[in-house]
């Protein structure tokens, strides 16, 4: 293990990073996702309709998508960001003899946000604004400005924008949960550089977990067109309410042909509230472990029910055990809300905060029995490989060190790191020059380390000077 200690650094994105797409791929199947970019809490981040009627409910023939259309494209705006790449001219060190000869270019990628506060809070995708260090808003009245970054969610592939208006025309969430499959929905953004384009379509179902690199596993399928430049973008009813974030697509040639995904309203809505409030995301959890229940494993389980989440292990102190909840219980339904599989449940609890009660109803023995069970918060990460655990930084921190995101070392159980001078209360910025979000995130790339692989991580001291250690 070799320690470098250094006050200055270059940040060095190895390769070309396209901003215009990304491209993800089933691991059965030969179609690909592909996410959909081309190259203080306020009053209105709570006016969800908290209702489970639906507007499938109408006759299709009195739909009328005028009225949903007039007020989504004026809230829907064009996300314009720019990033500037550092890198190595290898023709100034080949004919000039400079070994750090370096030259600067800027990447442009465009997208799409929705408007969600009349005092011009936008929300968009992760993806969309990921790297820029400019951000331009075009709204539907081609009025051009200047946004701050607010905060960003990899997990969900959400980020929370602002810009300097007042009065403007903004969408309220509608709740995704109670959203029915062939319910009419719109889609919203800004395909292909256009200004607010709308297409309509059905919602082909919901809780859709998509193999691959997509972190966000309980999506909303539609077949409305969703093409390049449409991320972040908004997903309404025909009542023009709020209820998905347009983020990927499926397809074999980076154009729609036939399905599109959407972050579910409820996440999208929690995501930005806890980055407005706490500065990080706040994750809840039930405190259980196990499997989604289907026909093949179902047997191997000795039960007839071939949907829902089978209970494995309950962890130690959890608001499950607390609450009477048992190893081998088959988790159905949560607030009235049908559990069918595990991005079902995952889906819903991401909804919610830490300390919120739900009602768990499950099967034990053929009988239903329900209970209300508290949420904890997941507080501690642990990189198991390195021996230390993990906590998300809270706004103050952030703000102590003038620092967007990063992941706190709460405790240290490797006494060779301890050795070289790494110490609890260590923030860790940076892993082989990818920025860190958050502990989680942290976690992931430290657990999933290759035995040959190097890792250079740099982090902030106790006394916010900048250490890179090289781990091998």
């Amino acid at each position: 293990m070799k320690k470098i200690v250094s006050l200055v650094f270059v940040s060095f994105l190895g390769g070309v990073v396209s901003l215009s797409a990304y491209l993800f791929f089933f691991k059965q199947s030969n179609s690909e996702i592909i996410v959909a970019n081309s190259k203080d809490k306020t009053d209105y981040f709570v006016q969800t309709v908290n209702t489970n009627t639906s507007a499938s409910t109408t006759s299709t023939l009195n739909i009328d998508f005028t009225k949903a259309a007039e007020t989504s494209v004026n809230a829907v705006v064009h996300v314009k960001n720019t990033a500037i790449q550092t890198v190595v001219d290898p023709y100034a060190q080949l004919f000039y003899g400079r070994r750090n000869a370096k030259r600067q270019y800027a990447q442009v990628g465009t997208g799409s946000g929705v408007i969600i506060s009349k005092d011009g809070y936008i929300i968009t995708n992760n993806h969309v604004i990921k790297g820029a260090t400019d951000i331009e808003i075009t709204l539907n009245n081609k009025k051009k400005y200047k946004a701050e970054l607010i905060g960003t969610d990899s997990k969900s592939d959400i980020a929370l924008l602002k810009i300097d208006a007042t009065n403007l025309p903004f969408l309220t969430f509608g709740n995704s949960d109670f959203i029915k499959v062939g319910e009419w929905v719109l889609a919203v953004g800004n395909p292909y550089n256009l200004t607010s384009t709308v297409t309509a379509g059905i919602v082909s179902a919901k809780a859709r977990d998509l193999e691959g690199n997509l972190k966000q596993d309980s999506f909303i399928q539609t077949d409305a067109a969703v093409n390049p430049g449409n991320s972040g973008g908004a997903l309404v009813n025909t009542r023009g309410e709020l209820i998905g974030i347009n983020t990927a697509i499926s397809s074999k040639t980076g154009a729609f042909v036939g399905y599109s995904f959407a972050v579910p309203s409820n996440i999208a809505k929690k995501v930005i509230e806890d980055l407005l409030e706490f500065g990080n995301v706040q994750h809840a959890i039930l405190g259980v472990n196990g499997a989604e229940l289907n026909g093949i494993n179902a047997k191997g389980l000795h039960t007839t029910v071939t949907e829902g989440f089978y209970i494995g292990s309950i962890e130690k102190k959890s608001g499950a055990e607390k609450a009477g909840i048992q190893k081998k219980d088959i988790i159905i339904d949560i607030d009235g809300v049908k559990i069918a599989s595990f991005s079902d449940l995952t889906g819903y609890i991401g909804s919610k905060e830490p300390n919120d009660v739900v009602e768990v109803t499950v099967l034990r023995n053929e009988k239903t029995l329900t209970f209300k069970v508290t949420l904890d918060k997941k507080e501690s990460y642990h990189a198991k490989n390195f021996g230390f655990s993990l906590k998300d930084l809270t706004r103050n921190e952030l703000k102590k060190y003038q620092i967007r995101s990063g992941a706190k070392i709460t405790t240290i159980q490797n006494d060779e790191l301890l050795k070289y001078g790494v110490s609890e209360g260590f923030i860790i910025l940076k892993i082989n020059n990818l920025p860190i979000e958050n502990a989680e995130q942290a976690q992931q790339i430290l657990n999933n380390k290759a035995s040959n692989r190097v890792l250079r991580i740099e982090m902030l001291n106790l006394n916010g000077e900048l250490e890179r250690y090289i781990f091998r």
